[in-house]
């Protein structure tokens, strides 16, 4: 944090769990895809409450307010008390259509079904 307290915020889009690494949150803002009021912000501003940050992550724009400041990480639970998430319904329903159009099931982890193996083999043209 700086000295009157307030953390950067590649590093508050982080410990809000935004970002998976501080090193990503700091790419973001470099590449213009982080911006307070429609302005592109440089990694070292500082973030300070009520400040409204919009986040560009793939076809989603997506729109938080700072509620708390933080520049520990903290567990998925606690985030709700440090923002607020002003996202519209609408934009996460376009990233879901987008994935149901590109094919993408629910994640699964480990080996194919029978089934899906057939579908695989099928789709190949294997035998």
């Amino acid at each position: 944090m700086s000295q009157d307290g307030a953390p950067r915020i590649d590093k508050w889009l982080w410990a809000v769990r935004i970002f998976k690494t501080r090193t990503m949150a700091t790419q973001a803002c470099r590449a213009g895809k982080v911006k307070v009021d429609d302005q592109g912000v440089k990694p070292s501003r500082e973030v300070h409450p009520g400040m409204e940050i919009t986040v560009q992550s793939g076809p989603v724009q997506r729109r938080f307010r700072v509620i708390e400041l933080l520049d520990k990480r903290v567990g998925a639970k606690l985030v709700e008390q440090y923002m607020e998430d002003l996202t519209p319904e609408d934009e996460y329903q376009k990233l879901k259509m987008i994935k149901s159009q590109a094919g993408y099931g629910p994640f699964r982890k480990g080996r194919p079904t029978k089934r899906e193996r057939r579908e695989l083999d099928d789709w190949f043209g294997w035998e």
